[in-house]
Formats: C-alpha cells, structure tokens, sequence
C-alpha cells in the first residue's frame, strides 16, 4: 500500500496521510501516531467529511496543527 501526504500538509508535522487498500477501502493515519489506521469506505469516508464540514467541526477542532492547514 502506498501512502499520500494530504494536499492540505506541508512540510511540518502532525500531518494526515491517505492510501487505497487493496480491499476497496481508504484508509487514513496521522503522522505522529503511523501505527493507528482508520479504515472506511470511500462512501462512508465522504459522508463523514461532509457532515462534519456541514456542522463546522473543522472550525472548532481543538488540537490541529497550523502546519496541516496551508
């Protein structure tokens, strides 16, 4: 499986990476903790991205790195 810096990162840390499963599924991991490995369907991803941007969580996330977000 090959991983994929998000577009939003740039070169500092706390970054989210991105890879196509040979299942069909996506799967997500953040920099500093690789070993954890959040799997979804790409339905199932894109409806939680898109409530969670309809209900302004990314407005209000506690915790995200200034780093990610160029």
């Amino acid at each position: 499986m090959t991983w994929q810096k998000s577009s939003y990162s740039n070169e500092g840390g706390d970054c989210i990476y991105v890879a196509a499963a040979p299942d069909g599924t996506v799967r997500l991991r953040e920099s500093d903790d690789p070993e954890v490995i959040v799997s979804a369907t790409r339905h199932g991803l894109t409806a939680f991205l898109a409530v969670t941007k309809e209900s302004g969580v990314e407005r209000t996330m506690k915790g995200w790195s200034p780093a990610c977000h160029a």
